[in-house]
């Protein structure tokens, strides 16, 4: 079992940036893909990017491609969401989540652990 607190919301205005982390414990953390999905209020929660076990593979939905950034460092158990650019529709609770493989996908039937959420709200 994989434990995973996330840190790094807050309020930010359109066009600004946050960065997430999420500090995992409990596995090897090199030996499993990492998942970032959000939920806003009356929404189904929904994929934002995952990333390999290793960091070279990397996917991202069509909504933040361009603007979010998924990395991790396997030294310090961590993994990033650096997010750039947000806007108003950005505003959800942030999850990230311990895959059950080494490879990333973007169902959450992929993923077996989850953090506690962290809050992320983008004002016009």
């Amino acid at each position: 079992q994989v434990q995973l607190v996330e840190s790094g919301g807050g309020l930010v205005q359109s066009g600004g940036s946050l960065r997430l982390s999420c500090v995992a414990s409990g596995r090897t953390f090199s030996s499993y893909a990492m998942g970032w999905f959000r939920q806003a209020p009356g929404k189904e929660r929904e994929f934002v990017a995952a990333i390999s076990w290793n960091g070279a593979g990397t996917r991202y939905a069509e909504s933040v491609k361009g603007r979010f950034t998924n990395s991790r460092d396997n030294a310090k158990n961590t993994v990033y969401l650096q997010m750039n650019l947000l806007k108003p529709e950005d505003t959800a609770v942030y999850y990230c989540a311990a895959a059950n493989t080494p490879y990333s996908g973007s169902s959450p039937s992929q993923y077996e652990s989850w953090g506690q959420g962290t809050q992320v709200t983008v004002s016009s």
